[in-house]
């Protein structure tokens, strides 16, 4: 396709993925780089996210970094189930989760580095998005590594998972907030859910962008969106011109 590139990479543990990239167009900014936005499940989400880009000048400084898998299929349950999701008691782990941390280590020690390397970024504009299991590893991201993305874009992600693991997580992050050992100056997290999914779950997005509002103080910022007509599955496809039409117009300081 025109203006991308493909690369295949191993994890430390030697799992391999498909690195798809979008690649910026234009003069580098005057920030000395190009904003980066990585984006998971990017078998089934970068055809669109890469066609709203080239369609719009004003989104084409940006870099795209789409992860995904091998495989021909648009989302590979087995990989992802374990990618993108906390450790599970041995009864309950099929398909094996708990790949989290292995995840985001590959992406802050291998990904990264090598995106760096091959272009211009601008190292204050990297982002996260992420949708379902993805929002969910997105928003574990931020409470556990939040010096890794400046945004972190959300979309219907799964907070009911494993008894609502992530709580514990927020509770943590809150804390060190509050004792001023984190700084979340320029940080963002854009919670995006359809209104055609089960209310428990909008509810659940929605009181959670509201806890995090305490922490703008702090600088995060956090915001809801409720997208009239979507549900789980149609989601993704439709926000992505917005999504990094936000993510490129972020105000920088």
């Amino acid at each position: 396709v025109d203006g991308t590139e493909q690369w295949m990479m191993k994890s430390a543990e030697g799992r391999d993925y498909r690195i798809m990239v979008s690649l910026p167009e234009g003069d580098v900014p005057y920030t000395g780089g190009y904003p980066v936005i990585y984006l998971l499940d990017g078998n089934a989400y970068f055809p669109a996210f890469h066609a709203a880009k080239r369609a719009q000048d004003r989104l084409r400084g940006a870099i795209i970094v789409a992860i995904g898998y091998p495989s021909d299929t648009p989302l590979d349950f087995t990989r992802r189930a374990f990618d993108l999701s906390p450790p599970q008691p041995p009864e309950r782990n099929d398909p094996p989760q708990g790949g989290q941390d292995l995840f985001l280590d590959f992406i802050e020690k291998r990904l990264m580095p090598k995106v760096n390397a091959r272009f211009k970024v601008d190292q204050d504009q990297r982002s996260l998005v992420g949708h379902s299991f993805g929002g969910m590893f997105g928003i574990y991201a931020l409470f556990t590594r939040p010096e890794l993305f400046q945004h972190v874009i959300a979309i219907s992600p799964s907070l009911w998972w494993q008894d609502r693991y992530l709580l514990a997580h927020e509770i943590a992050f809150t804390e060190k907030a509050h004792a001023g050992k984190l700084d979340l100056t320029h940080r963002s997290l854009t919670l995006l859910v359809g209104d055609r999914e089960m209310a428990q779950e909008i509810q659940d997005v929605r009181s959670l962008q509201l806890r995090l509002e305490n922490l703008s103080q702090y600088g995060l910022r956090s915001d809801f969106q409720l997208e009239v007509g979507e549900d789980h599955m149609s989601i993704p496809f439709r926000v992505s011109a917005r999504v990094l039409d936000e993510l490129m117009s972020t105000r920088r300081f």
